[in-house]
């Protein structure tokens, strides 16, 4: 735990140099620390963290739950800072996925203790999938896959930053795959059920790539997306 990168959105200083020394003292790293949304996704980009904490309240015309969505696509884990909020707010919140929400005012070993404990549980949820390419062995989160894709026997690994070749089958490479996520659509192609962003009569889009969709698979593809 000690060796996870922090950074911190928050716009109040004081909050947020607390914040980065009550962390320091536990040995956690703090890779940085923004004020507002826009800043704060340039720099989280670059310092690439391991967990981003969010105050909801942020300074200029986007808060929190802004970044939070901008978080989601990039598959950034984050808990949120929170005091009171309105309905709206906490109706919009409800629309993102952080890992867990600490409720301001908060202490230095309920700080600890939140990030310890949602951290802990992220890891056991999170599952990766290992496999080598061009020479070189490769571990990615499942959830960063948006599909994967036969080619003859091999197969492509496709995430929304890179295309990998892979000297496997995409049986192989489908069968380490978390069943709860992925779906075969077609005799080519497994997808990630969380990255569709719409269903044609005979396919699929995913970031506006168009995925055929078989005829045999259209009912169970609908029936899961509807539980999304």
């Amino acid at each position: 735990m000690s060796h996870l990168k922090i950074y911190i959105v928050e716009d109040d200083p004081l909050i947020a140099l607390t914040i980065e020394t009550a962390l320091k003292k536990q040995g956690y790293t703090i890779c940085g620390n923004a004020d507002n949304v826009e800043e704060a996704i340039e720099k989280i980009k670059t310092n690439n963290p391991d967990l981003v904490l969010v105050d909801i309240q942020l300074d200029g015309e986007k808060d929190g739950v802004h970044l939070a969505e901008s978080l989601d696509k990039l598959e950034i884990p984050y808990i949120y800072l929170t005091s009171q909020t309105d309905p709206h707010t906490v109706q919009r919140v409800k629309e993102t996925r952080p890992l867990g929400y600490i409720v301001k005012p908060f202490t230095e070993n309920g700080l600890r203790s939140n990030i310890e404990i949602t951290w802990s549980n992220y890891k056991k949820d999170e599952e990766y999938l290992v496999f080598s390419a061009n020479n070189e062995l490769h571990k990615i989160k499942q959830s960063q896959i948006l599909y994967l894709k036969a080619f003859d026997n091999y197969c492509y690994v496709v995430t929304l930053d890179r295309e990998y070749l892979v000297p496997k089958t995409l049986k192989f490479l489908a069968s380490q795959l978390n069943t709860e996520r992925f779906i075969k659509t077609h005799r080519s192609y497994f997808v990630n059920l969380l990255k569709i962003d719409g269903l044609k009569a005979d396919s699929l889009l995913i970031s506006n790539i168009e995925i055929p969709v078989s005829n045999s698979k259209k009912p169970e593809l609908k029936q899961l997306l509807h539980r999304q």
